[in-house]
């Protein structure tokens, strides 16, 4: 076998660090993307009984974007086990106790029907802010893009940024705003 044969096979059966952003991204769309990664599904090797999936390093869930009302209205179920131990927390409420758990809870879902899916989410690795251990970064090599493009915040635009931004209309000097 030749060197560079060895080495393509060598990085088939790698297990590849990837780091996602997740600021302003659908958690239910991410979650699509990331098990992709997760379970190896881009990879020539991949079997469904095959463990051959990738590390995934999410930061930033604290800045997740749901559509349009999906805050409120958005339920998730868990019970204790116990008589009575079942409950319904609305998806503002639960992020605002765990800012990761929406996202683990829409990626553990996207992975139905996988056998090895308890196994497979122990390579994934939840991150509210940007402040990941620098073990873990050294090993990252990978970067997913982004499902949307982050928008930029008005007040992160510079000054001639803004005098340079085209007019859409230009008001009369004897104009007078209310």
């Amino acid at each position: 076998m030749s060197v560079v044969k060895r080495v393509q096979q060598w990085a088939t059966f790698a297990r590849i660090w990837h780091v996602y952003d997740a600021a302003w991204q659908d958690p239910f769309q991410s979650a699509q993307l990331i098990k992709k990664y997760l379970m190896g599904l881009y990879k020539p090797i991949y079997h469904p009984m095959n463990d051959c999936g990738d590390h995934v390093i999410v930061i930033n869930t604290n800045e997740i974007a749901m559509p349009e009302e999906e805050w409120k209205k958005r339920a998730y179920f868990h019970h204790t086990g116990y008589p009575g131990g079942a409950s319904w927390t609305l998806a503002w409420e639960l992020h605002s106790k765990d800012p990761k758990l929406i996202l683990k809870k829409a990626v553990y879902k996207s992975m139905a029907g996988n056998l090895q899916r308890r196994h497979t989410m122990e390579r994934l690795h939840l991150f509210a802010d940007e402040n990941v251990p620098a073990d873990l970064m050294k090993n990252v090599s990978n970067q997913i893009r982004q499902l949307r493009p982050m928008p930029k915040r008005l007040d992160h635009y510079t000054e001639e940024e803004v005098k340079s931004f085209p007019k859409l209309i230009d008001y009369p000097k004897d104009y007078i705003l209310k």
